[in-house]
């Protein structure tokens, strides 16, 4: 394309608005949309977020829980807002990458519909059985799968859940029943009841029980051992090359601008770099983590080429 002298002297009037979009925003409340119910892991992590933002944003921002169709409804409420950096989504696992192969036309793209604003944080699963089970490390599950093939259960609240467990299942050979529950709080439930031989729970929600003494952790989902719990072995020290992160990160609408873009990964960064910030959501089970908006879209991008592929390795199906 040739750079015309009228180009050329217009080019200043064109990039103004946007030199100015970067300095006067955000002038008014944040709003993030979180796509599960209050009390959820997701709602956990950006309720410990929201006051710092707002401190270094300068401007007030909130949270908006938007539940339902497995984070369907409030993604899609997202992707139909103003594209002015007021409203964001939390992307995760589920609808930030799950979805787009296990449900059947999915009417949003989590690449094409929305601008990457910055990631959060990663955790992982914590694998629990109850007190009463035999089993004292995941080598003794497994051994116990194999003796008595099919008898055994596993709960799951959610896809990636159930995943984790048939990779496990399918890297070792053994067969479990899966036992579906309506959330990850009700299929610990049924493990602190007995009534499941196991479950890939939510980390700081199991770890709280287990420190409690109620159920018994033989495992983490994480490649290697977790800082915050380094007591705990990693699934991979029985089952070389098992591992399963769940992770959460921003994201505004397509065509959001640059300038808010920038503007608002940098303060975020800001705040993950905090210490009280990190000390908190350490706490939580999460592992802070900064990167820059065209990170995070590659990292999104490969997540949904992995976990697709663990999704139909496994033999789910979208519906």
């Amino acid at each position: 394309m040739t750079l015309t002298r009228r180009t050329a002297l217009a080019a200043p009037a064109l990039l103004a608005p946007l030199a100015a979009t970067a300095q006067s925003w955000p002038e008014r409340q944040i709003r993030i949309v979180v796509a599960f119910p209050a009390g959820s892991v997701t709602d956990s992590l950006v309720r410990n977020l929201v006051e710092p933002l707002s401190r270094e944003l300068g401007q007030t921002v909130i949270i908006d829980n938007r539940p339902g169709g497995n984070g369907v409804v409030g993604t899609m409420a997202v992707k139909g807002a103003a594209p002015d950096g007021y409203t964001m989504a939390v992307l995760s696992v589920t609808n930030g990458a799950l979805n787009t192969y296990l449900v059947r036309n999915l009417a949003y793209d989590p690449i094409r519909d929305f601008t990457q604003m910055g990631f959060l944080a990663e955790a992982p699963y914590l694998l629990v059985v109850p007190n009463s089970s035999p089993a004292r490390n995941v080598a003794e599950l497994l051994e116990l799968a194999r003796r008595r093939p099919g008898e055994l259960t596993f709960s799951h609240g959610n896809a990636s859940a159930l995943i984790g467990s048939q990779l496990m299942n399918r890297m070792a050979g053994v067969r479990m029943l899966a036992v579906p529950s309506r959330g990850g709080p009700e299929a610990l439930t049924e493990v602190l009841a007995g009534r499941i031989d196991s479950t890939l729970t939510d980390f700081a929600s199991g770890l709280a029980q287990v420190r409690e003494g109620r159920v018994r952790a033989l495992g983490v989902t994480t490649p290697g051992v977790f800082p915050l719990a380094p007591e705990i072995p990693p699934i991979s020290a029985t089952l070389p090359g098992y591992e399963l992160t769940v992770w959460f990160g921003l994201a505004a609408p397509a065509g959001t601008p640059a300038p808010v873009v920038v503007r608002f990964n940098a303060a975020l960064a800001r705040v993950l770099a905090q210490a009280d910030v990190r000390e908190r959501l350490g706490r939580l089970g999460f592992a802070p983590r900064a990167m820059q908006p065209e990170q995070w879209r590659d990292y999104l991008q490969n997540q949904i080429t992995s976990l697709t592929r663990l999704a139909r390795e496994v033999g789910l199906e979208p519906s």
